[in-house]
């Protein structure tokens, strides 16, 4: 499996939705080879958002919003009721390093979660700051959230819990973050995973 997760972290390989999140993810990594910023400072990520403005440019990946579909808000993103089976999420990667790293998980939800699968549609650019728009099936809660079906069923896939409602794949190097009772939502008793917040250790590329 790291095999297969890491041919798709480099593009080698598809995913649900992946293509157009690994574009971005290799016009990023292109732009790396040619700058001498240090990876990781804020300069860094303004250096990665100016190469996304280009790949949005070329690829005429500009979105316009309509603020009349707003829904709801978190720390880290907008969203916009698009139709009546999908929502349109805005994303500024506040809880990420790096584009890059925001990249890496919508893959790495994309491959575990594909019920939920991330399509990267565009960019949004506005007075308060640049945003990824990403497009996802619209889910109706219809069923309460046990944490712990959550827990047995992360289990079950190789994640370990570590504290409160975060996980760690041991054998993978991967972490899974924040999947509290708003992050994961139960529809007709299946869980599915709406927000997720994946993490890459070094172990991953072992």
């Amino acid at each position: 499996m790291k095999h297969e997760l890491q041919n798709i972290i480099s593009g080698k390989s598809q995913v649900k939705h992946g293509t157009t999140i690994q574009a971005a993810t290799n016009y990023i990594r292109n732009g790396k080879k040619t700058s001498n910023l240090v990876e990781r400072s804020n300069d860094f990520k303004k250096q990665e958002e100016s190469y996304l403005i280009d790949f949005a440019n070329k690829n005429a990946l500009w979105k316009e919003i309509n603020i009349q579909d707003f829904i709801s808000n978190g720390a880290e993103q907008l969203v916009y009721l698009k139709d009546q089976k999908h929502v349109l999420k805005l994303n500024d990667a506040i809880y990420y390093a790096s584009w890059e790293d925001y990249f890496i998980n919508l893959l790495l939800n994309n491959y575990f979660f594909p019920d939920t699968a991330y399509k990267l549609i565009g960019f949004y650019k506005n007075e308060k700051g640049f945003y990824a728009v990403v497009e996802q099936v619209f889910v109706l809660a219809n069923n309460k959230v046990d944490l712990l079906n959550v827990k047995e069923f992360l289990e079950n896939s190789g994640f370990i819990n570590k504290k409160n409602n975060d996980y760690f794949h041991p054998e993978l190097g991967i972490i899974l973050e924040d999947l509290h009772d708003e992050n994961v939502l139960s529809q007709d008793g299946v869980l599915k995973f709406i927000d997720t917040v994946f993490y890459l250790t070094a172990q991953f590329y072992k």
